[in-house]
């Protein structure tokens, strides 16, 4: 067997759901480390140089949000991030990062080796053909991968099925995807104001 399809760091305070989601990408040929905190994600991320960072947004200590920050200024490596809260703000926050997908609790492990497939394909793609991609597609395929998440969330859907509704909408309105991915992305902003605080 070779080196496995690529090296995956994955971070989470819930020893459970560590030990499936390690055991699930170890199945799916990858190659996994395993931290319950940001303090250790750090130093395994610095010493193994992992290819893709799958983090917990909520956690005792520094959370997803800080371990994230601290990849991608001094790492430059793609992450994802796993959360069982889609309110506004961690909505916001998670765009702001640029995280290459927002994957809403509780997962199954069909729907995480999937996303993180075509997190590896997306940053394939882009190591391998940079010069040629207008850098303004990367916040798009981002855009779509956020609505997917919110969607999964707000009707229970799996991952797939949240991609086809997004789809459809985008069809039914005349638009491209990335297009109707903000836009769904924008009414979830709309949605939190009155409440507010």
């Amino acid at each position: 067997m070779d080196r496995g399809k690529g090296k995956i760091l994955v971070v989470d305070d819930d020893r459970l759901v560590l030990a499936t989601l390690t055991h699930g990408l170890a199945q799916a040929g990858y190659e996994v480390i395993d931290a319950d905190n940001g303090d250790d994600a750090i130093l395994l991320a610095r010493e193994h140089k992992p290819d893709l960072a799958l983090l917990d947004i909520r956690m005792e200590g520094m959370s997803g949000f800080d371990v994230a920050a601290y990849l991608r200024e001094y790492c430059q490596m793609p992450f994802m991030f796993l959360s069982a809260f889609s309110d506004d703000d961690t909505v916001r926050q998670v765009k702001e990062l640029g995280a290459v997908a927002y994957l809403v609790k509780p997962l199954d492990i069909r729907q995480i080796v999937p996303a993180v497939e075509a997190a590896f394909a997306s940053a394939g793609a882009r190591r391998s053909d940079a010069a040629a991609v207008p850098a303004a597609q990367e916040p798009m395929a981002q855009a779509v991968a956020m609505a997917v998440g919110v969607l999964m969330h707000r009707y229970s859907l799996a991952r797939g099925a949240a991609l086809e509704r997004l789809q459809k909408m985008a069809a039914a309105e005349g638009l491209p995807i990335a297009e109707q991915a903000e836009r769904v992305l924008a009414a979830v902003e709309l949605l939190a104001l009155p409440s507010g605080s």
